[in-house]
């Protein structure tokens, strides 16, 4: 049997592509886990967030059937297998255990160690196959045209198709426990979370209990500055669930009010730049992310969003173009597993405005080794 690892690019662009191999053993790396891990509290693109979820309700659902770990047999035939590096193997001469790269690469060498035959790395990344190359590994690339860039509107759908009866149940449920929070600490109990019951607490969503703490907090102490990112935080997942602008405006004012008191907070002001253009807020949006890159230039994610700000905001193809290449530039000699997924994404970007420029009869300048599979 035929054996492929997916790189973490491979399935941020299509989660789809778990299933994509029916007749062959597929293998994630423990490391790909981890980095997509870390998207459910990262700022980075909504959609991009979206997919990586979707790849963890997969294999969520996948392990009700099993070990994913010993293998799961996958509804269309083959195996779907999670394996961690193995502590007890050095890492093969040219590879480093800090890197997360090096790490899905060694988990390659490591299955081809035990006796695989016929072994291909899928991946999208150029530094990565070129490493894989020097290994003696098969390389193949799944196509970011192919493997979903006409699907993503149907991605961005996916992610509120929520049906309206149970959004406004969870909201109503929401609302209730709110309510009964702040009387029964009105009436003179011992107020914040433990005020509310277990049990209504445990209808809440994570998000939810969060924005219920912190609003707890603020009652208590209006000036409490964690409460206030807390609260504005919470809204800002609530928005990216629901993508109701409601949320937006109310994660807003949190974060406005924790910046008069600390203006110089760049993560504070980048995530507000991206709720402002959640809310239809153009032209603030960039305000504030040019505010963040006038104090910070290297700002990997204020450069991003402001690049998402002039491309979607305002079909500004050569801006955007700018801002996604200046992503891509200060990520070169990244390590960082988070940065890294930016990059990937700042790729892809660049190349949906190539073409989407061409189509508009617009000129714009990117040179191959800003898009996908490019040479430096």
């Amino acid at each position: 049997m035929r054996t492929v690892v997916l790189d973490t690019n491979v399935l941020l662009a299509d989660p789809q592509a778990l299933l994509a191999y029916p007749d062959a053993e597929v293998i994630i790396p423990e490391t790909v886990l981890g980095e997509i891990d870390k998207l459910k509290t990262s700022r980075v693109d909504p959609d991009l967030r979206f997919r990586g979820r979707e790849v963890s309700r997969m294999l969520f659902e996948f392990s009700e059937g099993g070990s994913l770990v010993d293998g799961i047999e996958l509804p269309d035939g083959g195996l779907l297998r999670v394996v961690p590096l193995d502590a007890d193997i050095s890492m093969p001469e040219g590879l480093s255990g800090r890197n997360a790269d090096d790490r899905i690469l060694a988990v390659a060498h490591q299955t081809c160690t035990d006796g695989c035959d016929d072994l291909t790395l899928v991946t999208n990344d150029l530094n990565m196959l070129l490493k894989a190359q020097t290994f003696g590994l098969k390389v193949e690339r799944r196509s970011e045209v192919d493997a979903g860039i006409g699907k993503r509107t149907v991605r961005w759908l996916q992610r509120y198709k929520t049906p309206i009866t149970i959004l406004a149940i969870s909201l109503a449920v929401f609302a209730g426990v709110l309510a009964l929070s702040f009387y029964t600490s009105r009436l003179g109990g011992n107020g914040g979370a433990t005020a509310v019951p277990t049990e209504f607490r445990d209808l809440l969503s994570s998000e939810q209990r969060s924005l219920l703490d912190g609003l707890i907090a603020l009652e208590r102490n209006t000036a409490d500055l964690e409460a206030m990112k807390q609260v504005a935080n919470a809204y800002y997942a609530l928005r990216d669930q629901t993508g109701n602008v409601l949320f937006a405006q109310k994660g807003i004012e949190y974060y406005s009010r924790y910046l008069q008191t600390q203006p110089d907070d760049t993560e504070v002001r980048t995530d507000m730049a991206a709720l402002h253009f959640y809310a239809g807020a153009t032209d603030r949006a960039i305000q504030e992310a040019t505010t963040v890159l006038e104090a910070r230039p290297d700002h990997i994610q204020a450069n991003f969003n402001l690049g998402i700000f002039y491309w979607r905001g305002r079909n500004d193809y050569q801006a955007g173009a700018k801002q996604f290449m200046t992503v891509v530039d200060l990520t070169r000699a990244t390590s960082d597993p988070h940065n890294e997924i930016i990059a990937s994404e700042a790729k892809v970007n660049l190349q949906q405005i190539q073409r989407e420029a061409a189509e508009a009869g617009v000129v714009v300048d990117i040179g191959p080794e800003y898009l996908p599979g490019g040479t430096i």
